[in-house]
């Protein structure tokens, strides 16, 4: 409508006209700021209280499993439930990788970030059961040493700990050629009686970045176990696991 052919309606009928726009108008700014501040549906776990050292609970917990891709080179975190110093640095530098104010302090903002992290499964938004469980044929996770709950738990903490790295990593894909395997699987491969496939801590990885890349970078994310180029058998790929010591061997990567 022009100018000109608005002004000549009747002094009522423009009132009318420039109220249905203020309603309008007021309806899509009422929707975008509902919109805009919605709180985070999450299906997997939510956050209740801000944590820092000294809280304990399956809340620490839950925290711990998603930072501890975060303990510093060469170091584990414990996923205990007890906030101490080794969960306060953990947590720091995860606040630091995304840009959030590193203090320590688990609060709304880091819960946010991990929030849009995770899938409603509470695996990363980049890794899956799927990829973890390929096994021989994807066979679930039974027919290891532990229990299937106790191995799908190692496994989605080893996903954690991938997607710290991954991160690390300008936020570029890893892919997993082998995760949990049961012992006939793990028999099948020829993998070792004690390998830590069988407990769902462990990843085979290829990536766009070199195998050494992987290794060298896997150290700093709390991976006890790497080997990869010059160690036997392992030439084409790098292997990560989350043991609690630390056994490491590239050679051809000086590691």
């Amino acid at each position: 409508m022009s100018v000109r052919t608005f002004l000549s309606k009747p002094l009522p009928r423009i009132l009318a006209i420039l109220a249905l726009f203020a309603a309008v108008a007021g309806t899509a700014v009422t929707t975008q700021v509902v919109t805009a501040t919605k709180a985070h549906a999450d299906g997997c776990y939510t956050w209740s209280r801000t944590l820092s050292q000294g809280a304990s609970g399956e809340d620490v917990r839950q925290l711990q499993i998603r930072v501890a891709g975060y303990p510093g080179y060469g170091a584990h975190l414990a996923a205990d439930g007890a906030f101490g110093p080794a969960t306060k640095a953990a947590v720091t530098r995860f606040q630091q990788a995304y840009g959030l104010g590193a203090d320590g302090i688990a609060g709304s903002a880091t819960f946010s970030k991990l929030y849009s992290l995770q899938d409603d499964d509470c695996t990363p938004i980049h890794f899956t059961y799927a990829e973890l469980d390929d096994g021989c044929g994807g066979s679930g996770w039974d027919g290891g040493p532990l229990s299937e709950a106790a191995t799908k738990a190692n496994a989605l903490q080893t996903m954690w700990q991938l997607e710290a790295m991954r991160h690390a990593l300008g936020d570029q894909p890893l892919s997993v050629t082998s995760g949990f395997r049961s012992i006939p699987c793990n028999n099948s491969v020829g993998g070792a009686s004690n390998s830590q496939h069988l407990y769902g801590r462990s990843a085979d990885l290829v990536g766009v970045h070199s195998l050494c890349t992987l290794a060298k970078q896997a150290r700093n994310h709390g991976f006890g176990g790497i080997f990869g180029p010059g160690y036997p058998g392992h030439n084409d790929h790098t292997h990560v696991d989350i043991r609690t010591s630390n056994s490491w061997s590239a050679p051809t990567c000086g590691i």
